[in-house]
């Protein structure tokens, strides 16, 4: 969560590195064929949506989380590739290494991006700029790939930097600067202000960080609760939150095996009760999973397992059970299971969320394992969970 207080720790030096367009970027690299064309990578069928697109598919209006139906409109002569996850997680752990020869301190926001405590690594370079250019220059050799990068005092910060000058940009926010750089920001560059929340904030008034950050803090808590303190002290560069390294644990998984072997429709219920649980422990110890890995045992006893990296990382147990089914009914029809699972890995502490239009699902969350622990853990469940044998 993001913390209040002093505006900086004494000292402290963040980055944020974001590839540029990573998945398009990987696939141009893989195929020179496809350098200076519109790539969009994403779901394919009436209901996938894009994941990454190139800068050429941007100036069509091409973006992120856009429904494929909607970017084959706009951009009919593009590429569209159903993306390899597999490749991009493996480009992905190059990078990572990469980060980590200038600090142990990296904490991954997600695949293709990252914050990096530089505090005790400056005094090898003559400046910001020279660290931050050499960030690019060696990420550039190992994957030939370009980035981002955001030096500031703080995380918040340091991603808006990352976000100023894309692609292959580099941008500094010294401390003495932080204010002047805020005050004629675009409210919805804010960090976790969405359309609806930008909306009411030109209602109310609000169109620039800078008016934000001279209003009274009780406005914008009438307007959005919690999340108008935190946008408040936002608008003032306040953001205290440390990096924090991946934790140690590795994983957390949940399988059944079925007393007689079943068709692939007669697992749903079960797979979504494992979801569940999987979810919940994730939320109970604080993580947050970037991979969800499925295991299926057929009436043979042959063992499959397939898996998904998100770009960002999930403790909810509807994209949980989404995910593996999706998973479970990409393999061959006609087959009888004896055993499914779902296991989570890939861990962190922490991700980043929109401040203002995911509050209901979070409280949703909330509430239920309350619910589950105090009255038990058949008091409240979803009707995917109800059935099966």
């Amino acid at each position: 969560m993001f913390c209040t207080g002093s505006i900086f720790s004494p000292m402290r030096t963040v980055a944020h590195v974001d590839m540029d367009a990573f998945f398009a970027a990987v696939e141009q690299r893989e195929d020179p064929t496809l350098q200076g064309k519109a790539v969009i990578v994403g779901g394919s069928g009436n209901r996938g949506v894009v994941s990454t697109c190139s800068y050429e598919a941007r100036t069509y209006g091409v973006h992120s989380a856009m429904p494929m139906s909607q970017a084959r409109r706009l951009c009919p002569k593009g590429i569209y590739l159903p993306g390899r996850m597999e490749l991009y997680q493996r480009v992905s752990e190059e990078i990572f290494e990469v980060l980590a020869s200038f600090t142990p301190l990296v904490e991954a926001a997600s695949i293709d991006e990252a914050f990096l405590d530089l505090t005790g690594a400056t005094h090898f370079f003559s400046s910001l700029q020279e660290l931050g250019e050499e960030i690019q220059r060696r990420i550039a050799k190992k994957v030939a790939l370009t980035c981002s990068v955001g030096i500031a005092p703080n995380k918040f910060l340091a991603k808006l930097a990352s976000d100023w000058k894309k692609p292959q940009g580099l941008t500094i926010i010294q401390s003495e600067s932080v204010e002047a750089f805020l005050r004629n920001l675009p409210v919805e560059k804010l960090w976790g202000v969405g359309p609806k929340a930008c909306e009411k904030l030109h209602r109310a008034g609000f169109a620039t960080a800078g008016e934000l950050a001279q209003a009274p803090m009780g406005k914008l808590v009438s307007l959005f609760g919690k999340g108008g303190k935190v946008l408040w002290e936002l608008a003032r560069g306040h953001d205290a939150r440390p990096v924090e390294v991946e934790r140690e644990a590795k994983s957390m998984g949940q399988e059944q095996t079925f007393p007689e072997d079943l068709p692939v429709d007669a697992t749903r219920p079960t797979l979504a009760r494992l979801a569940a649980k999987v979810g919940a422990r994730l939320r109970a110890e604080g993580f947050v999973a970037r991979t969800i890995t499925l295991k299926a045992r057929y009436a043979n006893f042959e063992t499959v397992t397939r898996s998904c990296t998100l770009a960002s990382p999930t403790q909810d147990d509807d994209q949980i059970f989404e995910i593996a089914w999706d998973l479970l009914t990409q393999l061959p029809g006609g087959r009888k299971y004896r055993l499914i699972g779902v296991t989570a890995s890939r861990f962190s502490g922490s991700r980043q969320l929109s401040l203002f239009e995911e509050p209901a699902k979070e409280e949703l969350l909330s509430t239920m394992d309350k619910l589950r622990e105090k009255y038990g853990k058949q008091a409240i469940v979803r009707g995917r969970e109800l059935g099966g044998r």
